[in-house]
């Protein structure tokens, strides 16, 4: 598949700009859309609109004067939550946001939509089985609001696939890894590990991939994905302790870091929540993200391996990498 015009939404986000930097040629028309007061990677063939995907009409100045038939759309905007409950604003932009791209996609005849879903979006069968690729997605199957909304948002894209539209969907599991100066909540983690202020971690993993891997997997899917299919994007159930050893190594620290049990850890976080509304910071670790620490992180990505070429990298190297990034741009 050749494609010359690439729109991708949440162009100033830490996976979105690692893409942009990728498609770093002369062979691609890069269009971004950004929040105002937002920027995007500073790059050649790149051009930013300031726009909203919650609103349809601020979507239109991304298609016009493109061959629709040489336009694919990477639609990676999207609002993560660790919180249990769905609130207005995560819904209008996970669900609502993605119904108003899928029809401007529809409208305008776009040759292909990649949907940046997620692995939360997969209901897990039991704590132990291997979770497969799927096509069936029902939002009272999963926790929290970011699974609940992506679930939702997931089953649109899919319908409109039925309907005609060239879709091919990814689902990335926990992305970490370097450009990001803290808001992806691993890469907090990694900062006030740095910092000296994480005075524990807890026990419990998830499956953590490199964003670098992850934008791979979606170039890949742009151009060789099979329409209609669906393509998990992990790497392996990593535990925390066992990220901070990796952290302890990547700084040269002799001491390791004490992790606290789950159930403890849980009994406490809704204090830190409430400190983090009071002091208006963000906790780390709050009830839900504790319970995904939990959950059945066990994702096979054979698929996209087969597939796309799709091969992440040790999560080892992938947190000396950040750390040296984040030290580098003097982002702890």
């Amino acid at each position: 598949m050749t494609t010359k015009n690439i729109i991708i939404t949440g162009a100033a986000g830490h996976l979105a700009g690692v893409i942009i930097s990728k498609l770093n040629s002369p062979e691609y028309n890069i269009r971004g859309l950004i929040l105002p007061k937002e920027k995007g990677p500073e790059q050649q063939n790149a051009q930013y609109f300031l726009g909203d995907i919650t609103n349809a009409h601020t979507l239109e100045p991304l298609f016009e004067g493109l061959n629709p038939e040489e336009t694919c759309v990477i639609h990676a905007a999207a609002l993560i939550s660790i919180q249990d409950k769905v609130s207005p604003a995560v819904y209008n932009v996970n669900v609502n946001g993605t119904r108003n791209v899928v029809d401007a996609c529809m409208k305008h005849g776009v040759k292909r939509l990649v949907y940046v879903s997620s692995v939360h979006a997969l209901a897990e069968p039991d704590k132990v089985s291997m979770i497969y690729e799927t096509k069936d997605f029902d939002p009272d199957t999963v926790q929290g609001a970011y699974a609940k909304t992506k679930a939702e948002a997931t089953k649109y894209v899919l319908e409109a696939a039925g309907k005609g539209l060239d879709v091919v969907v990814v689902h990335p599991s926990g992305v970490v890894g370097p450009y990001d100066r803290g808001r992806n909540h691993i890469v907090q983690l990694v900062q006030m590990y740095l910092r000296g202020k994480l005075p524990a971690g807890v026990t419990g993993g998830f499956d953590f991939v490199d964003v670098r891997d992850v934008a791979d997997g979606i170039i890949a899917a742009m151009e060789k994905g099979r329409s209609g299919e669906t393509y998990i994007l992990s790497n392996r159930w990593v535990s925390i302790p066992e990220l901070l050893e990796f952290m302890r190594i990547g700084a040269r620290r002799k001491h390791k870091k004490g992790c606290v049990p789950l159930w403890m850890a849980k009994s406490v976080a809704p204090v830190f929540e409430w400190i983090g509304k009071v002091t208006h910071t963000r906790p780390v670790f709050t009830k839900y993200s504790l319970a995904t620490m939990e959950m059945n992180g066990h994702y096979c990505h054979d698929k996209a391996t087969m597939e796309l070429g799709y091969h992440p990298r040790d999560m080892k190297d992938t947190i000396r990498d950040t750390m040296n990034w984040l030290i580098a741009v003097q982002a702890v």
